[in-house]
């Protein structure tokens, strides 16, 4: 199995063993890149289970264009013939015991820890705030698949 896991959304990214990448910026961009890292032999793709709540700060139609493109990876990956996991974000999340988002000062505040867990973990990739998470996940897909018989 050859792995790439995602976060959604404009402000996410890519992330495989090899690499990550910030969100690629038109959904033209990307089905070309699931097109190309299929060809190159991935065959899993991880995404974060997102939601679709409307709070403070979140109009509606912001959750919208979020969802959509949510929807764009997911069904470009599945037209490329990926194998499709969706992972809630409590639960890989957890599986780094790094507390909550609720236990931080601040969204930042947690964003930062998760970058950090991200650095030590995968030290030979350039990690950023946009594809901090997408290694996150790998990390948690990848020990799934290791503790499967």
């Amino acid at each position: 199995m050859k792995t790439l896991s995602c976060d959604p959304g404009a402000s996410g990214g890519f992330a495989s063993i090899d690499g990550c990448w910030k969100m690629p910026d038109t959904e033209g961009d990307v089905v070309d890149f699931l097109r190309s890292k299929r060809a190159e032999g991935f065959d899993t793709l991880v995404i974060e289970d997102v939601g679709g709540f409307c709070g403070v700060g979140q109009p509606g139609s912001a959750m919208f264009k979020f969802g959509f493109g949510a929807g764009v990876i997911r069904g470009a990956a599945m037209a490329f013939g990926y194998r499709v996991e969706l992972v809630k974000p409590q639960k890989w999340q957890k599986f780094f015991g790094l507390g909550t988002a609720r236990s931080c000062g601040s969204k930042s505040e947690w964003k930062r820890k998760l970058k950090s867990e991200a650095q030590r973990r995968f030290p030979t990739h350039a990690v950023t705030l946009k594809t901090a998470d997408a290694l996150l996940i790998l990390e948690w897909a990848l020990n799934q698949q290791r503790s499967q018989p």
